[in-house]
């Protein structure tokens, strides 16, 4: 009821989802999961995902009858300006809600994460730890169970057995569009998830009792994930909607209603009622779980008295600590040229030495990305303590596990493929900057030159695109000390996501009077501004070491520009103006060369200005044939500079 009103009174929303799975809701929320009001981020709660997001008022109730910091009032603001009960969930807007479940798989997919994380935090820690035994539960939908992402997921997570994985399938057979069996009935979903390594059980999901002995038979099989499929109807109580798609996204209506308030004896006003007896009940509920926390807290300063190694291990993970001079010891020996892939490698293993939090993975491309934490192990059920992560082919789960281990803070994960299959990461990518996660992602073969793999493999419009993610910092270093400096900055920044975007091959080098990490912090900075210069070129990676490289064939002939490299074009975009005009001085003509499409740099080029880029797909060949071809060698790109200053 209270999600009928809420929705009615918002007049936008999804009724027929809270209304359907209420009991299995209050089963689980009441019997099963181990929560504290009090301190909603306590680290031996249960975790609950409501990956079927758009039954948000389902979770946004519970929170409130649980003794969450969530108010009535909150509840009647429901999908307002600035309320704190948005229309799906949202990270970070209301105690309680551990995952933004707006796309649907993606909460799939973080409870996985969360799984695989607490998995490999409580092997660390030894038996007996205070993170060995919750569990994580989901509320997941018809609809996430179509999408891919879930498939991988599912996949990914019967292949490494995690048994503390605890999904509860909504299995009303509706979607937007009507019945399920006009595109969701022709498979069988226990025999695909069994296929998959998970238990799984089917039960009534309005039997309180029923549902309650399968929640107890998934928590005793740790061997594997489960799924119980709860066969339910949405929309349950409503005499004119149950059952029924329309009851699905929009809201009963006043009429409806008020039939469902008369069907179910329930008084028509006041609207949001919460009846004396039931605060009754949930205040007994509040008590047990405040008991459960007690002792647990009780054996949590057991485990850290007689554990003191693992205690201050546990600290260090949970606040992701970080050395005080982390972006110095990244930079000491790091002034050499290669691959930055090659640079990025052997910085990940000092990174891994100093902050015990990273947790490194790759989607089947670990030898290509160079991305492997060495002596850390493989992660598997028989290996659960290492800190390498085999993803397989699978990045969009990837991408959408990192982000549980993201949510969950133990972890700082970094995740690696192509550049070009970012493209597979896209949903991930762009949930992480929303929810602020720290998740790093290592992205290789960034430009045509990767070579004889060809257009398909070959990244042009990728760096754009990422580059329009809000919040998402996008780092392409040019050499061995931009790579050291991004990798500190990556770990450092802990309110949202970092692309490092690196070489496969190995690029010309930079030549630098100094190196300031403060300077190259902003994002950009000057390399290179000798007497007389009437012109800027901005560069990024492989493209900085090229473009001095034509600026010194123009200087011989007397044609004079600076070079800036701009490892990070967000980063210097919100420094203040002042340091802007320092780089890029004001009534000075500006290029830019970058191997890339190159569409946002026209705002700093302006109309005047000059932008080399690639403005077609790429093609198979060799390295060297591709820059000719595409004109991105010393001198090509030289004559293109000295025709647009002479014009």
């Amino acid at each position: 009821m209270l999600a009928a009103d809420g929705v009615q009174k918002a007049n936008s929303g999804h009724p027929g989802m809270p209304m359907g799975c209420a009991d299995l809701a209050h089963v689980l929320w009441t019997r099963h999961l181990r929560f504290d009001p009090k301190e909603p981020r306590w680290l031996g709660r249960d975790r609950f995902v409501l990956s079927a997001g758009h039954g948000s008022m389902l979770l946004y109730s519970l929170l409130h009858l649980a003794g969450f910091d969530l108010s009535l009032d909150d509840l009647k603001s429901f999908r307002q300006l600035h309320s704190r009960t948005a229309g799906h969930p949202e990270f970070g807007y209301a105690p309680g809600i551990e995952v933004t479940s707006g796309p649907l798989g993606q909460g799939f997919a973080n409870g996985v994460g969360m799984a695989l994380g607490q998995a490999i935090l409580s092997a660390r820690l030894g038996p007996g730890n205070p993170a060995a035994d919750h569990f994580v539960y989901a509320i997941v939908s018809d609809g996430d169970l179509m999408e891919g992402v879930a498939a991988e997921a599912a996949s990914f997570a019967g292949h490494m057995k995690l048994g503390r994985l605890v999904y509860l399938y909504d299995d009303n057979q509706i979607t937007i569009d009507g019945s399920t069996a006009i595109t969701f009935g022709g498979e069988d979903v226990t025999k695909r998830f069994e296929a998959y390594g998970w238990h799984v059980q089917s039960v009534d999901g309005h039997d309180h009792d029923a549902v309650h002995r399968a929640i107890e038979a998934a928590k005793a099989e740790l061997g594997k994930p489960s799924l119980i499929r709860c066969r339910t109807t949405i929309g349950w109580g409503s005499p004119g909607k149950a059952g029924k798609s329309s009851s699905h996204g929009a809201p009963l209506g006043e009429a409806e209603l008020e039939a469902t308030k008369k069907h179910l004896g329930w008084p028509l006003e006041p609207r949001f009622l919460v009846p004396d007896e039931v605060r009754a009940f949930w205040k007994g509920v509040q008590a047990e779980k405040a008991a459960q926390v007690a002792a647990a807290k009780r054996d949590e300063a057991a485990w850290r008295a007689a554990h003191g190694e693992q205690a201050a291990l546990l600290d260090a993970l949970v606040t992701r600590a970080l050395p005080a001079d982390l972006q110095a010891k990244l930079l000491e020996g790091a002034d050499q040229n290669d691959a930055t892939r090659k640079l990025s490698h052997a910085l990940i293993q000092k990174a891994a030495a100093l902050v015990p939090s990273l947790i490194g993975g790759s989607a089947d491309l670990a030898e290509s990305n160079l991305t492997e934490i060495k002596g850390a192990g493989v992660f598997g059920p028989q290996n659960p303590a290492a800190r390498n992560v085999p993803y397989g082919i699978r990045e969009h789960a990837m991408g959408a596990i990192a982000n549980g281990m993201a949510y969950e803070g133990f972890a700082i994960p970094f995740t690696a493929t192509f550049l070009i299959f970012s493209d597979y990461m896209r949903p991930p990518i762009r949930l992480a900057a929303l929810s602020h996660l720290q998740s790093i992602y290592v992205f290789t073969h960034d430009s045509i030159f990767l070579g004889e793999d060809g257009p398909t493999h070959q990244p042009v419009e990728q760096l754009t695109t990422l580059r329009a993610v809000p919040n998402l910092h996008v780092v392409r270093p040019a050499d061995g000390l931009e790579t050291a400096w991004a990798w500190g900055h990556a770990l450092e920044r802990k309110d949202g996501p970092t692309a490092l975007v690196l070489t496969r091959q190995k690029p010309a080098k930079v030549t630098r009077a100094s190196f300031d990490p403060a300077a190259v912090g902003r994002g950009a900075y000057v390399v290179a501004a000798p007497a007389g210069a009437s012109f800027t070129v901005l560069a990024t990676g492989s493209e900085v070491g090229l473009a001095q490289a034509a600026l010194e064939l123009l200087a011989a002939k007397g044609v004079v520009g600076r070079l800036v490299s701009v490892p990070c074009l967000t980063c210097f975009e919100a420094q203040p103006q002042s340091y802007r005009d320092e780089v890029l001085p004001p009534g000075q003509k500006v290029a830019v060369v970058e191997a890339a499409r190159g569409t946002e740099w026209w705002r700093h080029a302006g109309k005047d200005g000059l932008v080399i880029g690639i403005d077609r797909f790429g093609a198979s060949a060799p390295e060297k044939a591709l820059a000719e071809e595409y004109g991105f060698t010393p001198a090509k790109v030289a004559e293109k500079l000295e025709s647009w200053v002479a014009r």
